[in-house]
């Protein structure tokens, strides 16, 4: 194991250590006002993940050009920013549901290469699942695993491959895990569950994607697609968790 340190280092800086620890999410509330995915929480939602792939841009591409091209972060934040470029037009949907589904269908448009597909398709697949009206924890919880259900399908991944399955299936798990309808609890557990997942990618070897030509030396290195899942889920916690429960601890 000791062999994997300087691989590790290398891969992730230490300035990020901290960032990417475990406990680098918000805690969960004692009460959150509001249980509900309405239009509002998924507009908010997209425009945290577009500020969190500009933070981490450099990070992710990085990450990125160790096992991979070098331009995930380059490519997704350039597929958000295009997102946050219509979500402030005014010319948006009512329901979160068409929010989130044509969402995707830009990110598909507007970010290369695999992680435009995987991304776009998810947040296509998590707006159809989603019921008109809004979705209370357990629905939402519903379009995340169709969500998950379409980066299977269209990456041919599974947990293990070194791939974001390995973040977004314990996020979908610790999501589902918290009781009593909590949405903010629910979402503070699922960004805890995808770093633990993206940690659990770096001794692991690449079995998809260009990372796989690498065989034995893709080991030691955090998959890139894997941290971006982080990310996705630090800004739903970010945006659920009402900020007095994130400041008051």
């Amino acid at each position: 194991m000791t062999g994997l340190i300087p691989a590790i280092h290398m891969s992730i800086p230490r300035c990020r250590l901290t960032m990417w620890s475990r406990g680098g999410v918000p805690p969960p509330p004692s009460q959150v006002k509001e249980n509900r995915v309405d239009r509002s929480l998924a507009l908010s939602w997209l425009l945290a993940f577009e500020e969190a792939a500009l933070a981490e841009k450099d990070h992710l591409t990085t990450l990125d050009s160790a096992i991979g091209d070098g331009d995930h972060g380059v490519n997704l934040h350039r597929g958000l920013s295009r997102v946050r470029r219509w979500l402030e037009s005014g010319e948006i949907p009512d329901s979160p549901g068409e929010v989130l589904r044509e969402s995707g269908a830009l990110i598909r448009a507007h970010v290369g290469g695999a992680s435009g597909v995987l991304y776009g398709g998810a947040f296509s697949a998590m707006g159809t699942a989603l019921p008109t009206a809004g979705a209370d924890a357990a629905q939402f919880g519903d379009a995340l695993t169709a969500g998950l259900d379409a980066i299977v399908r269209l990456g041919a991944a599974a947990p293990g491959d070194k791939t974001m399955v390995d973040a977004f299936t314990p996020a979908l798990t610790a999501f589902r895990t918290v009781r009593a309808g909590n949405f903010g609890a629910a979402a503070s557990a699922a960004a805890s569950g995808a770093a633990a997942g993206a940690w659990s990618t770096i001794p692991m070897q690449a079995r998809k994607g260009r990372a796989s030509y690498l065989g034995h030396r893709s080991v030691g290195h955090m998959d890139p697609g894997a941290a971006s899942t982080t990310l996705l889920f630090r800004s739903l916690a970010r945006v659920a968790v009402p900020a007095s429960a994130r400041t008051s601890r």
